[in-house]
């Protein structure tokens, strides 16, 4: 098996990650608790740091750590007080993975206060950071976020708030879905395309922007409405109000919302992510039948495409893989016996299930494979007849430009090979993966409406020949 960052974990360390979770509140009590309950909520976007600014009435206090949301913050000990505050939780994808890299950043600038957490990847951040250090600019991290405040900041002190964010907007290039703090003021700005989710809700206490809707429901809210594509929005006493508006070419949401990063019970832009996944699963069972005896996912990734698969098949579904959620957090694993070892512990058959059967093995998704092909090999070693794989999303093919840490062509193992040759490397029975279009057909949007450049290779914007060739060097 190849070898994972350290501190990645063993069964998703193997699936693409997304950068971040972006969190802003305003409201009649204190912003920390709402905050922290929500970015626990939407822990699953990013695990390697997390942070939080919120504004006093004078400044605004920042403060952020690596670790989880509960290793970052001590509420018998913290001292944030204020009604507005924006909250971040992160995995690098671009940066390093340095404190001074996490979210969110704040600036004290010629308009006061102006915090910003970023869900995203700005592609054009290398050139606009050089313009701007040559205006005399100085900046502290790698982070393209501290790049799109610095952008916001001097286009806002110069064209006031409505044409600062419009200007900043069509100067920005890539994905970003952003809380904004300035002084007392939140607003929230989601780019052109709409590629990352951002979602404004209401509860007993105040108004909402999150990442997904489930951040909402954790706080007893409701969700208002999503934050259009190149829309800035802010929350006001009496609700959300249109700033600025630009318009993009075309719609591109990820397509990678619906199939993995977003949690199930989240409704992403109209769509619930539970649904959508389960259509993949009964697409999927319709493309690619096979002869069974049964339906057993990945867990926690496949479960709803399985059930899927279970219901559109007629074959049974059962949990034959246990996961055990108490093993430890991170690991370092220098050697191949280590990964097997750390997958081991996470991941166990049930041979008692699986023994003499022809099981459909159904995963959301394969990236390097390495995983996949252990499990096949776990699965035949406690008795499984026949191990069919289905997964439920099309051929992972080229790199991803927009938030996702997947950046090198060489770690793609659809990319130049067959199925045939894939299921050869895996050890499976038989493969087969979700079609484009059963894809398009399962979440309800076309190509004029998805992101799918990590499938086709294409991209809903211009990626320069300077950017891709910097990015396949990581």
């Amino acid at each position: 098996m190849d070898s994972l960052p350290q501190g990645s974990d063993p069964i998703n360390g193997q699936k693409p990650s997304e950068d971040c979770a972006v969190v802003g509140f305003r409201g009649r009590i204190d912003a920390y608790d709402p905050i922290i309950t929500a970015l626990r909520t939407l822990q699953h976007r990013g695990q390697e740091s997390a942070g939080m600014a919120v504004f006093d009435g004078r400044k605004t206090i920042l403060k952020k750590g690596r670790g989880l949301v509960t290793d970052v913050f001590n509420p018998s000990t913290d001292n944030m007080k204020g009604k507005i505050g924006v909250g971040h939780t992160r995995y690098s994808t671009a940066g390093s993975k340095d404190v001074i890299d996490a979210g969110p950043f704040v600036i004290n600038s010629q308009i006061g206060f102006i915090s910003v957490s970023h869900n995203g990847e700005i592609v054009n951040a290398d050139e606009l950071k050089e313009e701007m250090k040559r205006e005399g600019v100085n900046f502290q991290s790698d982070s393209d976020t501290e790049v799109l405040l610095a952008e916001l900041s001097r286009n806002i002190s110069k064209y006031g708030l409505k044409k600062g964010f419009e200007v900043s907007m069509n100067t920005l290039k890539g994905a970003y879905a952003c809380a904004v703090g300035i002084n007392d003021r939140l607003f929230a700005m989601r780019d052109p395309n709409g590629i990352r989710p951002l979602v404004i809700g209401k509860n007993a206490d105040g108004y909402i922007i999150a990442s997904e809707s489930c951040a909402i429901d954790a706080l007893e809210g409701t969700v208002i409405r999503n934050v259009e594509p190149g829309e800035v929005v802010e929350l006001t006493d009496d609700g959300p109000k249109t700033i600025a508006i630009h318009s993009g070419e075309k719609t591109a949401h990820c397509m990678f919302e619906y199939v993995y990063f977003s949690r199930p019970d989240s409704t992403i832009d109209g769509i619930n992510v539970y649904m959508a996944r389960v259509r993949m699963g009964m697409i999927l069972a319709r493309e690619s039948p096979v002869e069974a005896d049964l339906v057993i996912p990945v867990p926690d990734s496949g479960r709803s495409q399985a059930i899927g698969y279970s219901m559109q098949s007629g074959i049974p579904y059962t949990e034959g893989l246990m996961k055990n959620r108490y093993s430890e957090r991170t690991f370092i694993m220098p050697t191949q016996n280590d990964r097997k070892a750390a997958i081991r512990l996470k991941l166990n058959p049930v041979r008692e299930v699986i023994a003499g059967k022809r099981v459909v093995l159904v995963d959301d998704s394969i990236v390097r494979g390495n995983t996949m092909r252990f499990i096949v090999s776990m699965m035949r070693k406690y008795g499984a007849k026949e191990v069919h794989v289905r997964i439920g999303s099309p051929h992972i093919i080229a790199p991803c430009y927009f938030g996702v840490d997947m950046k090198t062509k060489d770690q793609f193992i659809a990319r130049g090979r067959t199925d045939a040759e894939i299921n050869s490397e895996i050890g499976a029975d038989s493969l087969a993966f979700l079609s484009i279009d059963g894809l398009k057909e399962a979440i309800g949007l076309d190509e004029n409406s998805l992101c799918l450049g990590c499938l086709t290779g294409t991209y809903p914007i211009d990626i320069s020949r300077k950017l891709a060739e910097k990015i396949t060097q990581y």
